[in-house]
């Protein structure tokens, strides 16, 4: 669940992007990093940002044995339109973002690039085909932009507390775009 605030901060974060750049553009992503910017010949067709929690996982790495990490388990947000209008959820395991009419779309990661000290990566995703009727129809990619916070907690994650989970707060925009007509 989300504050108040958090979402107030959400809302005002996109408006103020969205303000800056005239809004997002297949044409102009000023300021996105080319990995993570959308291929020509698409357009926006929803902007949101999301705001809610990831949880993180105490666990063995499988590459490392003996070794012990935070790993992703999984984001719970609300997605918000540009006037803070709740317009869908984003959760997972798998990444599923859902809007409010029950259509929902899941995805497979193209490329992330750094986020800045203390947020999780800028993220593109190329999207599955969309499960029901409504407003994921004939989305392309997601891209998750401006991102706060969401790291992976700093605190020891050792076989001593293998299984323990930790739920930190985060913001991010979502950008979702089809193919243009």
């Amino acid at each position: 669940m989300t504050t108040p605030t958090l979402t107030a901060l959400a809302a005002a974060s996109l408006l103020s992007a969205c303000a800056m750049s005239g809004g997002m553009s297949s044409s102009a992503q000023t300021g996105v990093p080319d990995a993570v910017r959308v291929p020509a010949g698409h357009s926006v067709v929803l902007e949101t940002v999301g705001a809610g929690d990831i949880t993180y996982e105490c666990r063995a790495r499988k590459d490392m044995a003996g070794a012990f990490e935070w790993a992703f388990a999984g984001p719970d947000a609300r997605l918000m339109d540009r006037s803070g209008k709740a317009v869908g959820r984003y959760y997972g395991p798998p990444a599923t973002w859902e809007s409010n009419d029950g259509s929902r779309i899941t995805g497979t990661q193209l490329a992330i690039v750094p986020g800045g000290e203390g947020n999780i990566p800028l993220q593109l995703v190329k999207a599955n085909p969309a499960m029901g009727m409504g407003a994921m129809q004939g989305v392309s990619h997601v891209q998750r932009l401006a991102t706060r916070g969401g790291v992976a907690p700093a605190m020891v994650c050792t076989a001593g507390n293998a299984g323990q989970k930790s739920v930190v707060k985060y913001q991010a925009d979502y950008i979702f775009w089809r193919a243009a007509s």
